[in-house]
């Protein structure tokens, strides 16, 4: 089942995701020396952005881990890792603004960002079901006969659905990338002196989703060819 394809395509995809995480880190380092004018935190940025977008009922709160910051829908919350929550630099005010800016596009109803929401029970069961396969697979299940046909349809549709999950994804990050920077600039947390390095380290992290896209719909194609092989 695993070839030298699958093989190739997992180790270029996760050679670039490691080249692009690399790069993010370093440029989130860099930035992290730049100072904000008026001494503002990332929560500060945060609780800003949400008051400007007349939003009263999403909170701002610490979380454990490096770059872990996320907007949860269904909490309300936008958690900030200890570097942004705390950070009074470039790199902490582009961070938190974006995640806001998944703030914003919940109170605004955006349409992707409600589709993935919406998607995100089916991935999670679909990468159960994948999990599962996989095991079975590497028990000596679904190697032979019709029981591998059986398993690569399960895995085309579970990577269908991972593929979809991961473009729909693409204009949520973009957006809320640009509705950050619109405000950073907008609100003058960020100035002509360091408003480009924001922007610098949103375009960064928006590549980590692409080639999470590139990479689904990679093995999709391939298991797809596997499955229609396994036919002929």
């Amino acid at each position: 089942m695993f070839d030298i394809g699958y093989l190739l395509i997992f180790g270029v995809f996760a050679l670039i995701s490691w080249l692009i995480g690399s790069q993010l880190k370093s440029r989130f380092k860099r930035y992290s020396k730049i100072p904000l004018g008026g001494g503002l935190s990332g929560k500060d940025v945060a609780e800003k952005m949400l008051r400007d977008n007349g939003i009263t009922d999403v909170r701002v709160i610490p979380t454990n881990g490096q770059l872990s910051d996320h907007y949860n829908p269904a909490t309300k919350t936008v958690a900030l890792s200890h570097d942004v929550y705390y950070g009074q630099h470039v790199s902490a005010a582009a961070v938190a603004a974006h995640e806001c800016g998944h703030a914003v596009q919940h109170a605004r109803a955006y349409a992707p960002l409600r589709l993935r929401s919406a998607l995100v029970p089916l991935q999670n069961v679909s990468a159960q079901i994948l999990n599962t396969i996989f095991t079975l697979m590497f028990l000596g299940i679904f190697f032979i006969g019709s029981f591998m046909e059986i398993g690569l349809i399960v895995i085309v549709a579970a990577y269908a659905v991972f593929t979809l999950v991961a473009f729909v994804t693409l204009p949520v990050e973009i957006n809320a990338s640009q509705r950050a920077l619109a405000w950073l600039g907008n609100a003058g947390v960020t100035n002509y002196n360091n408003h480009s390095q924001a922007k610098d380290a949103l375009k960064w992290a928006a590549y980590t989703y692409v080639v999470a896209a590139l990479s689904s719909l990679a093995m999709l194609v391939y298991f797809l060819l596997r499955l229609v092989g396994n036919r002929d």
